[in-house]
């Protein structure tokens, strides 16, 4: 895809490496382990304390040390190998020029968030970093795409937490000149876009931001003209109250169908990465509306190339508003659909034990081509939830497929792993990341290898904890005990288990504290010890999720824990990369069946962790019994209680019984083969099953390439 913007930030650097202003504003640089050394190089303490962000390191360097960088021959020797990789990326004949010419106009894929990089906190969980590694993986395989979501001024939430656990959140606004976007103009002048609501119009300026070949456009509604109300309205993620929430998804919905017409662009498909973005079902319709066609022709026609993903079957997560709602903001747009008030709730009407909704889940789900969860058995689950609007089917037969979520490699294998890869499986394996025969070479590795990387990625865990606690403890406002609790005697020797997610009650980041004796005596063995790092966000607005982090870190805080259980406050990117590589075991312990795919525990399965999770999501297509551990039975319980006593005796049971003692029995040379085996087996299964690569191409050919014979 042709990008619409120059670069605005401007550098001043020696002409020797001048490319290294190209590099920093595109985020192909984030999934290249030579261009993050590339950066680094150039002054490694403040790469680390501005935290990775490569725009800032080249306007806040000194021209003395650029001038050095620009004369060293290691430098220049890495800087022109790098290149020659960027360039050949953009040259190179792509995976969809070959499999799919057809695909020439672009997929428009619509999210509210997307995870691409810390530097850039415009996400706040697995939704936005899966968007992010749905566009990764698109430009690694040339896909024509396009992406549209928001420019959240602040960000989303920096978390702390208090001396007595409670989280508290901070809203940090965002420095524009710090950040790889580019306003999108023409003559000069900002591009925008008029979303008419019933007592004023609100006008949206776009920012263009470079992921690889992918241009990624971010709607903004802080331009002069518009009252601070609206101003605000894309200044954060996810607003807790109605009126702001509805106003964001029309203007992601319907503002982002007529921005990219503003652009010039005529997708060929239109992707919603779940249902914030369903208006653009309604837009695309009344485009034909206004040139004659009726509502209900319109919407037929359009219906095969709009594709919906859904995330979650939890109800939080579909966004349902009151009809007196839509009366407020969307009155004077379903004349223009050719419909009368009754006609339009219908469309989408919900009806519920607390009344009739407008859903936005239906919405899509009615006017979509191809609609699918993202796992089997959420497909499954989305089905059977959703079956009352195809009353004339079985379930079986509800037209929901399922396209298992992956995670984009290069961006989350840990360095030194890739590079024992290379050594085994060939210096190009990532080009066939998704071949399961290649996989198989995995086995040659020498044990010795590859638990010196796991020991290595630990101790490199471990180091980084320290220093972020230093960190903290000199700025002031660390308790004493915050300080241990936030991980400053964490063993790089000892087993270690990893549960970071977002602190929602379903998940149930609580349910292995439910006997806290046993649990003390499980991590306080004095030859085998175990310690477990939490961490994860609640949404500002989610009482009962900020008081299971509370729960937790009360815990945490107890003397008789050694330091073993440790709370890690702000979860990020950055912090994400660390964990996935450097823990033994990730846990993960939702209650079934309401975690539709999670892919944290695939981002740990990749670097070789061990996954030890409830059958539910992508884990239960992925456990075979050899390449990590189950919680609790495959099928339905009598009641969540139930659920929660059998999946927490089963969890305990296999920590003391299999897991502790397969990590600690040891050869004379300090290795457990056992555990070595396992550590092969989840990379061999998990690497080509549970990568975007086989996602996005999943995409393409269930849903991407027929939508264009519809």
């Amino acid at each position: 895809m042709e990008f619409l913007t120059s670069p605005s930030q401007k550098f001043d650097l020696p002409k020797r490496i001048a490319r290294l202003g190209e590099l920093a504003t595109n985020l192909w640089w984030t999934w290249q382990p030579e261009a993050v050394r590339l950066f680094g190089r150039l002054d490694y303490d403040l790469w680390e304390r501005i935290g990775h962000n490569p725009i800032r390191l080249l306007k806040e360097i000194g021209r003395a040390r650029l001038n050095q960088a620009a004369k060293d021959k290691d430098y220049l020797a890495l800087y022109d190998s790098l290149f020659e990789k960027f360039d050949a990326y953009f040259k190179k004949e792509t995976w969809s020029q070959k499999a799919h010419p057809e695909l020439k106009n672009p997929v428009a894929y619509f999210s509210m968030e997307f995870g691409l990089h810390e530097t850039l906190p415009i996400y706040s969980g697995g939704l936005g970093v899966l968007s992010g590694d749905h566009l990764k993986e698109s430009s690694d395989l040339g896909l024509p795409l396009i992406a549209v979501g928001f420019m959240y001024a602040q960000g989303y939430f920096s978390q702390r937490i208090s001396e007595d656990g409670w989280q508290e959140a901070l809203n940090n606004p965002l420095t524009f000149e710090h950040l790889p976007v580019a306003l999108v103009t023409k003559d000069n002048k900002p591009v925008t876009i008029e979303i008419k609501f019933p007592d004023r119009n609100i006008k949206v300026q776009v920012w263009e931001t470079r992921v690889g070949r992918i241009p990624l456009y971010l709607l903004d509604s802080n331009v002069e003209g518009n009252d601070d109300y609206d101003r605000l309205l894309t200044a954060r993620l996810y607003w807790s109250d109605l009126d702001r929430r509805i106003m964001q998804e029309v203007l992601l919905g319907i503002g982002g169908v007529r921005m990219l017409r503003a652009l010039g662009y005529a997708p060929d498909v239109w992707h919603m990465n779940e249902g914030h973005a369903s208006f653009l079902t309604l837009e695309r319709a009344r485009e034909l509306v206004a040139k004659g066609l009726t509502f209900a022709d319109a919407a037929q026609k359009t219906l095969g190339q709009n594709i919906f993903t859904t995330h979650t079957p939890v109800p939080a997560g579909n966004d349902e508003f009151p009809l007196w709602l839509m009366d407020k903001y969307l009155a004077t747009y379903w004349p223009e659909l050719g419909l009368t008030r009754e006609e339009f709730m219908n469309v989408a009407l919900h009806h519920q034990p607390h009344g009739e909704t407008y859903s936005m889940p239906i919405l899509a789900l009615k006017f979509s081509g191809g609609s699918n969860g993202v796992s089997e058995l959420h497909g499954e689950v989305s089905r059977d939830m959703w079956k009352f609007l195809w009353n004339d089917r079985d379930v079986k037969d509800v037209p929901i497929d399922h396209v298992t979520n992956g995670v984009h490699t290069a961006n989350w294998m840990a360095r030194r792993l890739n590079v024992v890869l290379e050594k085994y499986l060939g210096a190009d394996w990532y080009d066939s990341l998704d071949d399961h025969t290649l996989m198989e070479k995995i086995n040659s590795i020498p044990d010795p290898e590859l638990w010196g990387v796991r020991l290595h990625l630990k101790r490199k865990l471990a180091f980084y904890l320290r220093e972020r606690v230093r960190d903290r403890w000199t700025h002031g406002g660390f308790h004493p005990v915050q300080v241990v609790a936030s991980g400053v005697l964490i063993n790089p020797y000892a087993l270690t288990i990893g549960f970071a997610r977002r602190f929602a009650t379903y998940k149930r980041a609580n349910l292995i504290l439910s006997d806290a004796d046993r649990l003390l005596e499980i991590i306080n063995r004095p030859n085998m010890p175990v310690q477990i790092i939490f961490a994860g966000k609640a949404h500002p607005a989610d009482e009962p999720g900020k008081q299971i982090i509370q729960k937790v870190y009360r815990t945490i805080k107890k003397a008789e824990t050694g330091g073993r259980l440790v709370f890690l406050e702000d979860y990020d990117m950055n912090l994400a990369r660390y964990l996935v590589q450097g823990v033994d075991v990730w846990m993960n312990t939702p209650r079934r069946p309401y975690e539709a795919s999670g892919t944290s525990g695939m981002k740990a399965a990749i670097n070789g962790v061990l996954n030890f999770s409830v059958l539910d999501g992508w884990w239960r297509e992925a456990y075979n019994g050899n390449n990590g551990w189950s919680i609790g039975r495959d099928e339905p319980y009598e009641s969540n209680e139930i659920q929660d006593a059998a999946d927490a005796e089963d969890l305990y049971h296999k920590l003391e019984h299999e897991i502790i003692p397969m990590y600690y029995n040891r050869d004379p040379k300090e290795m457990s083969h056992e555990w070595i085996a396992r550590m092969k087996d989840t990379m061999k299964t998990c690497i080509p099953q549970f990568s975007t690569r086989r996602m996005v191409k999943k995409y393409v050919e269930k849903f991407y390439a027929p939508a264009l014979k519809k």
